[in-house]
């Protein structure tokens, strides 16, 4: 069963506990917490853990930002919270968030979301990323390295010094253009030399401890190479971590679709036997890739999927599958009534897409995707497919005081996750399903690649990080709309949010003033893992030795051989 995943190792623990309270107290040691010594109690809520199928009403003591002691004893602290009548869940996990600046966190925390990540458009200097967060974040933060990013950086020249994340990805495309009006990181496709030193500077973004590695191929389906794409996730894969992507066909209605592009992705994880995770599968041939991850799922392979519950979509108007010749001719759409500009509260003719493409190729526009409305309830069923909104805006570098009223973009930004338990309450889905779907399946998956900071969240459990989201079941609901002065309204029936046991929505009510947010990353190594490839090393490993062809540089280490099996008996190396 889906939910019984890590029963034995929770029941082993409790048994554990149990010993050495056993020894321990005869020799008249305490208890290690007090009743008095908790920093705050959760009183008489529902706790629902998916991982051990806990739902009962209990008592939470939490101290030093972990929950000790879960029970039916009634407890102390110096604060307490009476969830009476409400849920105290896992703190939602959202591996999907581009607004990640001050207001992003607001609207992210006021609609559950503890840990919003990064794990599509990435970022570039990893380790200037942290370091700019630390002490100063209210939410956990993290990332995966940015594919795209490499790409600009070889193809076109930039040059990025300290953090950069997805707030300007938009407008760092449009700077692409500068010189010769060519995005070499969207067309271009890249020699030998050029592919090497993208997995280079990948590499050594992995080496600083990202999460894991994120492709946008969507975006430059013409200039990423299938062998490109098959490196980008053996730089992932060489340190056992994920690679995540907007997979190349993703929106495709015509022919190639959608599938093909996970196929693509799927296979190099098969033969690199690495984790992946496919970004928003909420497009054509959803249904078919689901059903590939169940199956690899059920035969040992970490991976899974997420998505956003709404029919639209949201993206910056000059990316490249928006040109007619893709989204006319190719995907099946038509731009009459389906690309909203939020920024003019309009939709947009083909001729004001067109020209906002030369003028303003960054600007954010949504479009809708009338299909997706059948889809929907069928994803709040599917196990192992998991939340993630795909937050992002145009305007970035918003401070907290920033008016939920004038953000202008796409409501999945502040609605997502209570969408989904609106959703869910609707259409019978159980809600310790849907809890699965909103943290514990983000952060099983992650945690099986090593992640040590996932292995500890997205649970209810004693010992566990008390990242908590607490909620009226019965009311919870999104507010954000497509309507102008709507788009960021927050999310409501959640009253109480914690990141590390420290509450960053009170009552309803952000808290400007804390930051206990915490770092989602993996240790610092001191050594990268980079291997450039070459024709001789190629022939080397995969071809047989005959010795009018012999290359006299051809040679690769043991543990190369060892890797892909391709050792030969008798021969040289």
């Amino acid at each position: 069963m889906a939910f019984e995943t890590g029963r034995k190792d929770v029941a082993m623990r409790k048994t554990l506990m149990t010993v050495i309270a056993a020894v321990v107290l005869p020799l008249g040691m305490p208890l290690p917490v007090l009743a008095q010594d908790y920093d705050l109690v959760i009183s008489n809520g529902r706790v629902m853990d998916p991982e051990t199928l806990l739902d009962a009403t209990m008592n939470v003591g939490i101290k030093d930002g972990r929950i000790v002691t879960i029970s039916k004893d009634e407890l102390k602290g110096s604060e307490t919270i009476d969830a009476s009548g409400l849920v105290v869940a896992p703190g939602f996990i959202d591996t999907h968030f581009h607004s990640v600046d001050l207001f992003g966190m607001k609207v992210a925390a006021r609609n559950g979301v503890t840990t919003p990540i990064d794990m599509e458009g990435g970022v570039w200097n990893v380790d200037a990323y942290y370091a700019a967060k630390e002490g100063k974040w209210p939410l956990n933060y993290g990332a995966t390295v940015s594919h795209e990013r490499a790409r600009q950086i070889v193809l076109d020249g930039m040059t990025f010094d300290g953090p950069t994340d997805a707030l300007t990805m938009f407008q760092d495309r449009a700077k692409s253009l500068d010189g010769d009006n060519v995005a070499g990181w969207s067309t271009v496709r890249p020699n030998l030399d050029q592919m090497n030193e993208i997995s280079r500077l990948m590499d050594e973004q992995m080496r600083q401890g990202a999460i894991g590695a994120s492709s946008l191929v969507g975006y430059a389906r013409s200039g990423v190479t299938t062998y490109e794409l098959y490196e980008f996730q053996r730089v992932a894969a060489r340190y056992g971590r994920v690679a995540a992507a907007h997979q190349r066909f993703h929106g495709n209605v015509g022919n190639p679709q959608a599938a093909l592009g996970f196929d693509e992705m799927f296979a190099n994880a098969v033969v690199l036997d690495a984790p992946l995770m496919m970004c928003h599968d909420n497009d054509q041939d959803w249904w078919e890739i689901e059903e590939k991850l169940a199956i690899a799922r059920s035969k040992g392979m970490n991976m899974w999927s997420e998505y956003y519950p709404y029919a639209a979509a949201s993206s910056n108007v000059g990316a490249e599958y928006l040109a007619p010749e893709i989204f006319e001719d190719n995907m099946g759409y038509s731009y009459k009534d389906q690309i909203y500009d939020p920024s003019q509260d309009k939709y947009l003719s083909k001729e004001e897409v067109l020209q906002l493409r030369k003028d303003d190729p960054g600007r954010t526009i949504v479009i809708q995707l009338p299909p997706r409305q059948k889809w929907l309830p069928y994803w709040l069923r599917m196990p192992h497919m998991t939340v993630a909104s795909d937050a992002m805006w145009m305007d970035g570098g918003r401070d907290a005081d920033f008016p939920f009223e004038e953000f202008k973009g796409h409501p999945r930004t502040a609605g997502s996750h209570a969408a989904v338990l609106r959703m869910g309450r609707e259409n019978g889905v159980p809600l310790m399903f849907t809890l699965s779907q909103l943290s514990y399946w983000s952060a099983k998956h992650l945690g099986d690649t090593g992640l040590e900071a996932m292995r500890e969240r997205g649970r209810m459990q004693e010992g566990m990080v008390a990242d908590i989201t607490i909620f009226d079941p019965e009311t919870v609901t999104d507010n954000s709309t497509f309507k102008e002065g709507e788009n960021g309204l927050p999310s409501t029936g959640i009253p109480f949010v914690l990141v590390s046991g420290v509450p960053v929505v009170r009552d309803s009510v952000f808290q400007k003033d804390v930051f206990p947010g915490q770092p989602i990353r993996f240790p610092v190594e001191d050594k990268g893992r980079f291997e450039p490839i070459s024709p001789e090393k190629f022939v080397g490993i995969f071809a047989i030795d005959v010795p009018t062809l012999h290359i006299e540089d051809a040679s690769v280490d043991e543990a190369t051989h060892e890797r892909y099996g391709s050792k030969k008996k008798g021969g040289t190396d």
